[in-house]
């Protein structure tokens, strides 16, 4: 009787670390478990640097090293640049990894193609993504002190012309959320359904 050979199971993808922003968290969450994507190791930094991008480079630069010390031989970084000027960019060309492609991330949720098309009828405009719907008060108001002074308002939103909420999910109470944020800087609402964009397809190829 001939001899079955045992059939080899599918070799695993190896781990990827990807190193990501605090304020797509949920959305990465989102693209690794509708994907099966249980290779990703995900370790995200703090959100509000979202506020503060002077901290993002040196941050991820810690954190590479310590996925590095940690075995990690295949990193990802889930950052756009953010408004690092290109520190980023210099940091992942140094370190040999890669990041998504774009200048922040509500470029790559619409996708960078499209949200470059589009950028002469959106230069007035003030971007929300689920996140920024979600914590509108924390990462907005409070940090720019418009609770306690009302009249700044007019001086940082003044040059804006619309609020523009870049959806990732269809989420009715986030877009009323949006809506209030767009009445309290008294400025048009205008909302897109985006879903994840660039950073679904930057996830599948890391």
């Amino acid at each position: 009787m001939e001899k079955l050979q045992p059939s080899k199971e599918p070799a695993q993808p190896k781990k990827v670390h990807v190193i990501g922003c605090g304020a797509i968290a949920r959305e990465i969450l989102a693209i690794c478990e509708a994907n099966g994507l249980s290779h990703i190791d995900l370790n995200c930094l703090p959100a509000i640097w979202h506020n503060t991008p002077e901290k993002i480079t040196p941050g991820i630069r810690d954190a590479i090293a310590k996925a590095r010390a940690e075995g990690f031989e295949r990193i990802f970084v889930a950052y756009a640049d953010c408004g690092t000027g290109g520190h980023l960019d210099r940091l992942c060309e140094e370190e040999k990894v890669e990041r998504i492609p774009g200048p922040h991330c509500y470029s790559f949720f619409v996708g960078n193609a499209d949200f470059a098309r589009r950028w002469d009828d959106d230069i007035t405009a003030f971007f929300l993504t689920d996140f920024l719907a979600r914590q509108f008060e924390a990462f907005v108001i409070e940090p720019l002190g418009l609770n306690r002074h009302p009249e700044l308002r007019d001086m940082y939103f003044g040059h804006y012309r619309k609020l523009v909420y870049l959806s990732q999910q269809e989420d009715p109470a986030l877009q009323e959320k949006a809506k209030k944020a767009a009445d309290y800087l008294g400025l048009e609402y205008e909302y897109r359904f985006t879903g994840y964009g660039d950073l679904a397809t930057s996830l599948l190829r890391a």
